[in-house]
């Protein structure tokens, strides 16, 4: 059949779903003023043909082979021809025209795909409760509609094959030829989805909730060692069930080697849970990639992937997210598949907030760690100030009466060294004792005192008749593994230098029996080779004891009250730069 050329013809053999023809003769449907152009219609049938003017047809009662369309009504062409033309079929949302009573008068194809109902079931004139079916006891039908335009109903049914379909329905004017001058238009979408990733998303909130679920009490009387074992058996537990993972590995970022040390890992190969890997742009798998760039990683295909390096033995793609605290890198989490294109930007996305989970768990137990530390540090620090006072005591003691023995009984001054020697060795050992309680199992970023490795094993001689600065050359200097011994005269410093040997020596320069040039002038003649150190207040020194001793060699000058880093960097040049005196 041709077209008229004073309207529009489509074809709509394939008709409306539900409906069928009930005689073999053709049925055209007319819209508009047409009456000009049906004569050649007519014609061109053969008189074959049923005419059905638009005004007449009552939804779904009749149903037409053709459509033909006057063009003086340019509304009415677009809107046929959506519906000809299939595109309430092809929308992405399922489409349903309702009764009041919420029978099915009419549906698009993608209501019957959602539904998952046979090409040959007829889903029209049964009720909508009927079709959607829901297993979850939603009663669709007491849902109350509203009436207002632009108004709708939204709710969710999960049916029997586990899918949840989102319905929106709204009232609409339309004349459906039985009196009713309304009816309800249902959209249907397919959420399960967006169901499914909430879920997880809310599956990865009680994980952290059961990550932190410790009390103090707990905490408290646990070791290290055995809080790093319940958070790898959370984690490994946690990892399996709410993400579905089997195959992962957590590694934590040393920040000073910048080594990433292997925490956990769960069907990884034997050599790649031991390899030694760092954070570094190249060279170091895509593990070592993302410590270094602070990014996540989706290896698509590990067969062709150049970042990646071997992890579980039958892995063909894997994803990387840092574990991150703040701007900081604590580690990584990887996770495999066997499968090429296992993962994708959704799996990423869990995965980066399963790893803020935990970064903050790990985050937890490093305060915890670095709080005993610091409190380990603390005791020391006290333990070494109670201990300093009363060894200087026995030290000074100790060398008084080798003064007096040496060269008349070599058996007392034996025993009288075996005290010194014992009484420096109990000194040490305080800080050596308190420290080894620490255990550093997740030490990679746990803050310690900045070490001054020249200073360490070195044993310092302070003379000052200041009690609170011999106290503060106890704490300064031993925190940095010095031994400090400390007296008050220039007497007993040059007892203290003739008996025992000293890597440097600081001294007041007023002291009860000497003015500072003075003794500076003693220890020199017992030991020309030893660092002096003259310490003084901001003042006047009247006795010129410090431009005395610069013209004889003297190692450096300390103005009290100094700063912490200013007598250690002292302290240090003297021990390891060569000076005149010497």
């Amino acid at each position: 059949m041709e077209t008229p050329s004073s309207g529009l013809f489509l074809n709509m053999s394939d008709g409306l779903e539900g409906f069928r023809m009930t005689t073999t003769r053709k049925r055209l449907l007319v819209f508009g003023h047409a009456s000009g152009a049906l004569p050649n219609v007519m014609q061109l049938a053969n008189d074959d043909l049923d005419i059905v003017r638009a005004s007449e047809v009552h939804m779904p009662d009749s149903v037409a082979d053709c459509i033909f369309v006057d063009g003086s009504e340019p509304q009415q062409i677009s809107d046929v021809q959506m519906g000809a033309l299939g595109v309430f079929h092809s929308l992405p949302d399922g489409v349903v025209l309702l009764d009041d009573s919420l029978n099915i008068l009419w549906h698009n194809q993608t209501f019957r795909q959602l539904i998952k109902a046979d090409s040959d079931v007829v889903l029209t004139n049964r009720t909508l409760q009927e079709v959607i079916a829901p297993t979850d006891g939603t009663d669709i039908s007491r849902v109350a509609i509203p009436t207002a335009a632009g108004e709708a109903a939204s709710i969710s049914v999960r049916r029997e094959d586990r899918t949840v379909l989102a319905l929106r329905l709204a009232t609409t004017p339309i004349d459906l030829g039985d009196g009713n001058h309304s009816a309800v238009i249902l959209t249907v979408r397919d959420v399960t989805a967006q169901v499914m990733e909430k879920q997880k998303q809310d599956a990865i909130y009680r994980a952290g909730l059961e990550l932190g679920n410790l009390s103090p009490d707990d905490v408290t009387h646990m070791t290290p060692d055995e809080r790093v074992a319940l958070l790898k058996d959370q984690i490994l537990q946690l990892t399996q069930e709410v993400l579905g993972y089997d195959k992962f590995e957590i590694r934590l970022l040393n920040a000073e080697t910048q080594e990433l040390v292997p925490l956990l890992e769960f069907g990884m190969a034997p050599e790649a849970a031991s390899r030694r890997l760092y954070a570094a742009e190249s060279g170091n798998g895509v593990t070592g990639f993302v410590a270094f760039s602070k990014s996540t990683y989706l290896c698509a295909d590990t067969k062709s992937d150049r970042l990646y390096l071997s992890g579980a033995a039958d892995a063909r793609s894997s994803l990387t997210v840092p574990l991150m605290i703040r701007d900081s890198v604590l580690g990584t989490f990887n996770v495999e598949s066997p499968g090429a294109l296992a993962f994708d930007q959704r799996d990423l996305d869990f995965l980066v907030l399963f790893g803020r989970v935990v970064a903050g768990s790990l985050n937890q137990l490093q305060l915890l760690e670095a709080e005993k530390a610091t409190a380990a540090t603390e005791n020391t620090d006290r333990l070494r100030r109670e201990v300093a006072v009363p060894s200087d005591e026995i030290l000074k003691s100790v060398t008084w009466i080798l003064e007096r023995y040496i060269g008349h009984d070599p058996d007392v001054c034996e025993r009288l060294h075996l005290i010194a020697d014992r009484t420096r060795q109990i000194r040490a050992d305080v800080g050596t004792v308190v420290a080894s309680e620490v255990s550093p199992t997740l030490s990679t970023t746990v803050a310690q005192r900045p070490p001054r490795q020249a200073l360490f094993g070195k044993r310092i001689l302070v003379v000052d008749q200041d009690t609170l600065a011999r106290e503060d050359a106890h704490d300064l200097l031993g925190q940095m593994g010095c031994a400090v011994e400390t007296v008050q005269t220039a007497t007993d410093a040059c007892a203290m230098l003739r008996n025992f040997p000293y890597d440097v020596v600081l001294t007041d320069i007023r002291l009860s029996d000497a003015n500072g040039y003075e003794c500076f002038r003693k220890l020199r003649e017992i030991n020309a080779q030893v660092p002096i150190i003259m310490m003084t207040s901001f003042g006047y020194d009247s006795t010129h004891s410090i431009v005395k001793a610069r013209q004889e060699g003297l190692k450096a000058v300390l103005y009290k009250p100094f700063r912490r880093a200013q007598m250690l960097d002292e302290v240090e040049k003297a021990v390891t730069t060569p000076s005149p005196q010497r």
